[in-house]
């Protein structure tokens, strides 16, 4: 399977926010889409970075009381890790797993195309394994 069926199975929405935006601002748009990342895009449509929680609470623990202040684009993941839609899963999974992040765009021609997370990954590995699964034990019993 590969990342572009991955994401076409999705039905959420990517979810952007402009650099120049207050992480507070950026804090109230993740609790409410219930997302863990947020994408910033130039203003040609480029992938700039990515905002995730990680990031965030990097720089809450030094600096909490400018979360009205400061801007995402000072705090964001500048050039992040992309994967082309026909990455496969395990290769996406081996990328995040190695590199120690849990949010990876989908960029195809310079444009976001869509975004997975290890929690996305994890649950189409398990449902690959579970048809596997019964396809042996059909086979075993046959």
């Amino acid at each position: 399977m590969t990342l572009e069926n991955l994401i076409n199975k999705k039905s959420a929405n990517l979810i952007y926010i402009d650099k120049s935006a207050k992480v507070l601002d950026a804090i109230q748009r993740m609790c409410d889409g219930k997302v863990g990342s947020l994408l910033i895009q130039s203003d040609d449509g480029q992938l700039i970075g990515i905002l995730t929680e990680r990031d965030i609470l990097r720089y809450c623990s030094n600096n909490s009381s400018e979360l009205e202040s400061t801007e995402v684009g000072e705090i964001m993941t500048r050039h992040p890790v992309t994967a082309p839609p026909d990455c496969s899963n395990e290769e996406a999974m081996t990328l995040m797993t190695e590199r120690r992040f849990r949010h990876l765009p989908i960029v195809e021609n310079g444009k976001t195309v869509g975004m997975v997370s290890i929690g996305d990954l994890v649950k189409a590995r398990l449902q690959d394994c579970t048809v596997e699964i019964k396809y042996l034990r059909d086979f075993i019993s046959a």
